[in-house]
C-alpha cells in the first residue's frame, strides 16, 4: 500500500553515473520545470525535494497522474524526439540534475541497466495508465478515493495506516478526476464515521473504508 517508488528510483551507481553527465539546479517550490507540449528533451533526476506531474486543460483545471521524490527522474518520455507530454512543477524546494537527450541516449547505449531501469519504468505507466482509464470508466467517485487513499498509505512507527504525504481536498480531486466539493462531501462523512482523521499533514485511516459511500 504505497506507491511505485522501487521501480522509479535509480540505485546510487546509476544515479552518480547520471549525474556525472549533467548540470546541478535548484527551483524555489511551485517554478514549473517543464511545460506539456515543449521540445525540450533533458531528463531530471531528483536530488532534493519533490515535484508534481500534471496535464492541465484549457479551463484550468489539473489531474495529477505521480509525484516523484529523491532518486526519481522524469522526461524519459521526449527520448523519442516527441514533445513533453506532461508538465512538472516542484511542491517544495528542489535540487536536479539536468543531463541533455544527447548525453541520455549515450548513456543508454553504454549502461544497459539503466537501459533496462527505463523499460521497466515505461511499463508500469503504461500499467498505471490501463488502470486510470478502467477506473474513470467503470468506478464512481468514492472508489476511486478509496483506492486512492490505500495505495499511497504507508504503516508507520506506530502501526498507523496513514498518507505520508501532504494532500488538500483539491489534490485528491486532480488525481481522481473530480470537483474539490464531491471530495469535501465524501470526506466529510468519512470522518463522522470515524472511517479518517487528519493529523497534522497526514491523513490516517483509522478502520478499514467501507466498501460503497
Amino acid at each position: 500500500m504505497s506507491n511505485t517508488a522501487s521501480e522509479t528510483v535509480l540505485s546510487d551507481q546509476v544515479l552518480q553515473a547520471m549525474a556525472d553527465r549533467g548540470g546541478v539546479k535548484s527551483f524555489p517550490a511551485h517554478a514549473v520545470l517543464v511545460n506539456e507540449e515543449d521540445e525540450s528533451d533533458s531528463i531530471f533526476i531528483v536530488l532534493k525535494g519533490k515535484v508534481k506531474i500534471y496535464g492541465a486543460g484549457a479551463n484550468g483545471r489539473e489531474v495529477i497522474y505521480t509525484t516523484l521524490g529523491p532518486g526519481e527522474y522524469f522526461g524519459e518520455m521526449t527520448i523519442d524526439g516527441g514533445p513533453r507530454s506532461a508538465s512538472v512543477m516542484t511542491l517544495e524546494p528542489t535540487t536536479c540534475v539536468v543531463v541533455s537527450g544527447s548525453n541520455v541516449r549515450d548513456f543508454l547505449g553504454s549502461h544497459p541497466d539503466f537501459a533496462l531501469h527505463l523499460i521497466r519504468k515505461l511499463i508500469g505507466q503504461l500499467r498505471r495508465s490501463t488502470d486510470t482509464v478502467k477506473r474513470l470508466a467503470l468506478d464512481d467517485v468514492y472508489t476511486r478515493i478509496s483506492k486512492l487513499l490505500y495505495e499511497l498509505a504507508e504503516t508507520d512507527a506506530n502501526g498507523q495506516l496513514a498518507v505520508p504525504e501532504r494532500l488538500t481536498q483539491q489534490d485528491i480531486a486532480d488525481r481522481v478526476g473530480s470537483s474539490r466539493e464531491m471530495v469535501s462531501r465524501i470526506f466529510k462523512q468519512l470522518t463522522i464515521g470515524g472511517y479518517v482523521a487528519a493529523e497534522g499533514r497526514r491523513i490516517v485511516l483509522l478502520k478499514k473504508l467501507p466498501a460503497r459511500w
